[in-house]
């Protein structure tokens, strides 16, 4: 049976995932705990905390391995991860995702960023930084991420069997979606390969970032009379996630005729509109581009649109300024394309 190369001071191996809706973080930790319960001989348990299931609100994965005469007493979230493992690039930065991250602690991120960008985009203070593009091999695999991210977990913990997370794989697509396991195994194989890593020192570039939990602010002792909710609930952190799979709409301005059909569809009222003049020389409401930091990837807009003035392209093909101002025309739309 495998080792576990650390264990905190109850004799576990910890493993957080940070993630949203949409990314199947929660699949990812029921089939690695599985695969080390299961395939590898360990004592172990796995849960997930998240709110509604939807696609972009926040989800948490935790994973505990111990030896197989150690009993697991504790079902508590992990809050000292050996491994943290953060499927969105786009969460880097916010409050809380590093907390009880040490220097002995990998940082696995689903990015096509540098380790050394991936740290100052975190503000890590030390620790092993590992970088892999799941989304780009997903895309191209037509999966999801989380089997790319798997297999670089495997690869770089040093002791997961990689073979046990394949069985867990087969085993959890084969009832429902069996075409998906060749697909979702080359996707694995690929994360096994396709990453690049850096250990960073403590060099005091940025400061630790300790575990911490707000306590209870009101509670049978202190709440108002009649049960009054004086502080309402907030996503002030985390209302601008967005769960895309690679995929985005782009807008030709120069087909757009402003019908507004697509701003009827979308559901998370993505695109701008201003007052102006449209090309009959008519004053009303005119569609200025799309506001990408909503924007799902849901692509309804691009089946209703009846112009073509909509496109669906691979997000990591598009040149950033694209995002930035929202909109391109059909003569621009070569120029920002990036050349693979």
């Amino acid at each position: 049976m495998a080792q576990l190369p650390i264990t905190n001071e109850l004799g576990f191996y910890e493993i957080r995932m940070e993630s949203i809706g949409g990314f199947g973080a929660n699949l990812a930790g029921k089939m690695l705990a599985e695969a080390g319960v299961l395939g590898m001989g360990f004592n172990g348990s796995n849960f997930s905390s998240y709110g509604s299931e939807k696609k972009g609100s926040p989800v948490k994965a935790f994973v505990r391995w111990c030896a197989p005469d150690v009993q697991v007493r504790v079902n508590s979230p992990v809050t000292d991860p050996h491994m943290l493992v953060i499927f969105v690039e786009s969460m880097l930065g916010y409050p809380g995702l590093l907390s009880g991250v040490g220097r002995n602690t990998t940082v696995v991120i689903n990015t096509a960023m540098t380790p050394d960008a991936a740290r100052d985009a975190m503000k890590l203070q030390a620790g092993r930084v590992v970088c892999v593009d799941a989304m780009k091999i997903a895309v191209e695999e037509k999966t999801r991420p989380n089997t790319a991210l798997l297999g670089t977990i495997a690869a770089v913990s040093g002791f997961i069997d990689p073979q046990a997370i394949k069985d867990q794989i087969d085993k959890s697509l084969g009832k429902k979606y069996a075409a998906m396991i060749p697909p979702n195994l080359k996707t694995f194989d690929r994360g096994m390969k396709e990453w690049t890593e850096k250990t960073f020192e403590d060099d005091g570039k940025y400061p630790a970032q300790p575990f911490s939990r707000e306590g209870q602010k009101t509670g049978y002792m202190n709440q108002p009379m009649g049960g009054v909710i004086l502080q309402n609930g907030n996503s002030v952190h985390k209302d601008l996630t967005v769960s895309r799979m690679g995929w985005i709409p782009v807008l030709l301005t120069d087909k757009c005729t402003h019908c507004g059909e697509c701003d009827i569809t979308c559901p998370d009222y993505c695109f701008q509109w201003e007052k102006g003049v449209d090309k009959k020389g008519k004053e009303g409401m005119v569609l200025k581009g799309i506001v990408y930091k909503h924007c799902k990837g849901c692509l309804r807009c691009v089946d209703i649109c009846k112009f073509d003035a909509l496109l669906s392209k691979v997000e990591y093909t598009i040149d950033a300024s694209v995002l930035e101002k929202g909109f391109t025309t059909t003569d621009e739309l070569e120029k920002v394309t990036i050349k693979a």
